[in-house]
């Protein structure tokens, strides 16, 4: 297990705009290079550095929002206000990874059509999709993205515009996620608390199941017979 004290704090941002095909977001392609998530496709941010940190008084949530900003700008030229930001969720790295981070994944809106600038360094390639396509295209196998960005665009995809988004989510929960990741059946599962699995960090046991499974390159959210005080992190279908 890793030393919990290494955690770094870190941030993202979900940069948004309405257009006529639907709600739209910036996803960034990482240097192939990379040793982390190398070639995926992730939204704009990275780690809190000290100039972050003091814009937010120490308060970490503040500054996470100072870092998301700084990050788009850095990453892709986009200027997303900190104060518009929408916090949807906290992430913490597994406790059996080396590196380790504690995420604030925030949604924003652009006001300016800004044009997208990569760094050519750590970000390889730029796109504007709709997030309904975003996810028929990882679900095809043609779009690379991890089991935060799966969760992040299926919850925002049931929202029609940037408006309609930001109200909703400026008052809903914001659920706090630290995975366990694990091998299970010739795959990985990730598995979320309310999983039968999750505290022994055995996938096999019967029960509940709250978890994201990897399969042929692609993240399925599972969430059944959970129990009701524990919220899915991807909106469920009603039942006929």
């Amino acid at each position: 297990m890793s030393d919990s004290s290494t955690v770094r704090p870190a941030s993202t941002v979900v940069l948004l705009r309405d257009s006529d095909a639907g709600l739209e977001t910036l996803l960034l392609r990482r240097n192939k290079a990379l040793a982390f998530a190398g070639g995926f496709w992730v939204f704009p941010g990275g780690s809190l550095d000290e100039a972050d940190m003091a814009a937010g008084e120490g308060d970490e949530e503040r500054a996470a929002r100072v870092a998301a900003a700084r990050e788009a700008m850095e990453e892709c030229g986009q200027r997303p206000r900190p104060e518009d930001m929408v916090l949807l969720s906290h992430w913490t790295t597994p406790e059996t990874e080396k590196r380790r981070f504690s995420t604030w994944i925030y949604a924003a809106p652009l006001e300016a059509n800004e044009k997208v600038v990569i760094d050519g360094g750590e970000i390889h390639d730029h796109r504007w999709l709709p997030l309904e396509q975003a996810l028929a295209e990882h679900y095809a196998g043609e779009l690379r993205i991890l089991p935060p960005t799966m969760v992040t665009l299926s919850r925002l995809s049931v929202y029609r515009t940037v408006a309609q988004l930001l109200k909703a989510e400026k008052d809903s929960p914001v659920p706090r996620v630290l995975p366990v990741i694990t091998g299970y059946e010739d795959t990985i599962v990730s598995l979320y608390h309310g999983d039968a699995g999750y505290e022994t960090v055995d996938p096999a046991l019967p029960g509940a199941r709250h978890r994201a499974i990897l399969e042929d390159g692609r993240w399925r959210y599972v969430y059944e017979n959970v129990p009701d005080d524990i919220a899915p992190l991807v909106p469920q279908e009603a039942d006929a």
